[in-house]
């Protein structure tokens, strides 16, 4: 059962709607249900007073455009069939439901002035599992208008259901924009990829023990006396994950070599900024999942309407950057490690781990795989906020593409948990071949679980399989 109050929605309950098939359990609390009804009542009061955008003019450059009140409830549903033009694929079911909730919870913080039966329909929709169509294009980081309006629509029985279905409900006199002036739609991809970041590189983490492990690492570059002289919060907690797994104290002796490469030995320095790109980023998501950021804001704690620029999400845009880039490096890492693994100077082995006849490759295309997905990282790494858009006739004249920015954040995920699942192959491989003892050691539970799904055959084969049971292994190598 997830609380839905306005305030107190977490990222993990987004994550448990998008992975939640059918119905989902949701509690409404009465005061924010009050809330929002009052703020609705303000809306309409207000809207006999004086000029409020959206509900009694046209928007963007039509914003002089007056809106009668007989011709207010038309011009909603004339708001929401125009912005309902969205293209390309179909959004993903999880991706909706993601969507919606959090579309529900910001409407119950009581600032869109939005009707009670909008609210109530959305409500019903979570319940019953029905999921509307939407398409991914038709934003830029200032508002979801297009996958909004398709929702709000089919609430109202005038677009399709993916799943499921409800009866159609009425559109009230100020619901249109006020439904549509939200981000929901790019938070719920930025929240979903920014929980999967972090179990990746919580992930990373045993993958990394593993790979030094088989590489005979020296403890020396993880100990507590070198992080404590830098103490970046990333660096210091990865450093210490490193000697929890490798059970080293936080002192240790030096290892076989003086110095390993920089895919060991700086491994610290380069996932800590990542560690910390990924908590700054889900702080950010958590204020705006529960935060009011309809245009113009209706606000019964003063009585008025305030027209502003929330729907700009520089804050989004930025962490989902700097969340991006810091993954790239750390990605890097990892592909210089599974280097290491393929050479017989820092193994011990057979070049490419292979055990057949003269000539075996072993695991070469692994190198290749990893490199493939790097490079497809490094593109969605490249930042967003260098560019910009004028629209709407000049009047809205900058644009933040976070929409673009959780986009490609869903690409890296992809791209490095392959590239994980790579290394991790190689590492279990070369363990198995060195007939490693890691009883006492903590990484020794990743390299059992690794070992009950990787396939131990050694001869030359495919590796697919390998690579796909690795991908779905590292949620629970996050966990260790």
């Amino acid at each position: 059962m997830i609380r839905v109050d306005g305030r107190t929605l977490r990222c993990a309950d987004v994550v448990v709607a998008a992975e939640t098939e059918g119905p989902l359990g949701i509690e409404i609390p009465a005061t924010a249900l009050r809330a929002a009804e009052q703020s609705w009542r303000l809306a309409r009061e207000l809207s006999t007073q004086r000029v409020v955008y959206g509900r009694t003019t046209g928007v963007g450059a039509n914003k002089e455009d007056r809106v009668t009140a007989e011709d207010s409830a038309e011009h909603g549903l004339r708001l929401l069939r125009s912005h309902a033009g969205g293209s390309g694929d179909k959004m993903p079911a999880g991706q909706v439901k993601a969507m919606m909730l959090i579309r529900l919870n910001q409407l119950l913080a009581g600032g869109s002035g939005i009707s009670p039966t909008l609210i109530g329909a959305l409500a019903e929709a979570l319940r019953h599992g029905a999921v509307p169509v939407v398409h991914r294009l038709g934003a830029i980081g200032t508002g979801d208008l297009a996958p909004l309006a398709e929702t709000a629509l089919a609430l109202a029985g005038e677009q399709p259901w993916l799943t499921g279905g409800m009866p159609p409900v009425k559109v009230h006199d100020g619901d249109a924009l006020a439904f549509m002036s939200s981000n929901a739609a790019t938070l719920a991809e930025a929240t979903l990829a920014a929980l999967r970041l972090d179990v990746l590189t919580r992930a990373s983490h045993a993958v990394a023990a593993l790979s030094y492990l088989a590489l005979d690492g020296n403890p020396e570059a993880y100990a507590g006396p070198v992080h404590e002289a830098r103490p970046h919060p990333g660096q210091v907690a990865c450093a210490a994950e490193m000697r929890r797994l490798l059970g080293v104290e936080s002192a240790p002796k030096p290892g076989k070599r003086l110095q390993d490469p920089f895919g060991l030995r700086a491994f610290p320095q380069v996932q800590g900024p990542a560690l910390d790109a990924i908590h700054y980023l889900r702080d950010v998501l958590a204020i705006e999942i529960n935060s009011s950021t309809e245009n113009p804001m209706i606000s019964a704690a003063y009585g008025d309407a305030y027209h502003h620029a929330h729907f700009h999400t520089a804050y989004v845009s930025a962490a989902l950057d700097q969340a991006r880039a810091t993954v790239h490096q750390v990605a890097e890492l990892s592909a210089a490690r599974l280097g290491d693994l393929v050479e017989p100077e820092f193994t011990g082995l057979r070049p490419f781990l292979a055990a057949g006849p003269p000539g075996s490759s072993g695991v070469m295309i692994l190198e290749y795989v990893a490199h493939d997905a790097l490079t497809e990282l490094r593109q969605a790494a490249l930042p967003v906020t260098v560019g910009t858009a004028v629209v709407s006739r000049g009047i809205e004249d900058h644009a933040s593409f976070s929409t673009q920015a959780a986009r490609a954040a869903t690409a890296v995920c992809r791209a490095y948990a392959t590239l994980l699942a790579c290394e991790l192959v190689a590492a279990v491989r070369a363990l198995r071949l060195r007939e490693a003892d890691l009883a006492g050691l903590p990484a020794q539970d990743a390299y059992a679980q690794a070992c009950a799904v990787l396939d131990p055959a050694l001869e030359d084969r495919p590796l697919t399989a390998d690579i796909a049971a690795g991908v779905e292994l590292l949620d629970s190598l996050s966990r260790i």
